[in-house]
């Protein structure tokens, strides 16, 4: 091989590659700090009570009560969607996505609950989740850039006695 076809080589497969491995080093990297974060602000938070269900218990005495969300939009690293495009070919579970769900979700149920605590608030009830897809940027549709997450909820503040 003459040096310009190792060159031709490596520019057409090598390089690509190697933007792969980046894409993916860099992408783990981050994920694994959001992670860590997140882990972190949810300790912190242990004890404030985000719940589900619509009724509150008896004993609770509610002063005031009021509105909290929570959004944030997370983009799946392009090494990733190179792997679920390739699932896609064949169907069944894409397991990228999971983490970018997870990281989501439960991102978005901190900044509701940061949000009831900077208001004063000692409690969330009533927490729903929504999500929405974001199409990729070619805007065909055909992959996900990202997933929007937003959790909201009624925040209550409690009578002290």
């Amino acid at each position: 091989m003459s040096g310009g076809q190792t060159l031709n080589l490596f520019l057409n497969i090598g390089f690509p590659i190697a933007l792969l491995v980046f894409a993916y080093l860099i992408g783990s990297l981050i994920e694994r700090r959001h992670f860590a974060n997140i882990r972190k602000r949810e300790s912190e938070l242990r004890g404030f009570p985000v719940t589900t269900f619509e009724r509150l218990p008896e004993r609770w005495q509610v002063s005031s009560a009021g509105l909290v969300s929570g959004s944030i939009v997370v983009s799946l690293d392009y090494f990733k969607r190179v792997i679920a495009g390739l699932r896609a070919i064949v169907g069944g579970r894409v397991k990228t996505y999971e983490p970018l769900l997870e990281r989501a979700r439960r991102e978005a149920l901190l900044r509701m609950t940061e949000d009831a605590r900077r208001a004063g608030y000692d409690a969330v009830i009533n927490v729903r989740l929504e999500t929405s897809r974001l199409a990729n940027a070619a805007g065909n549709g055909n992959s996900t850039a990202g997933v929007e997450m937003l959790a909201f909820g009624t925040a209550v503040k409690l009578e002290r006695r």
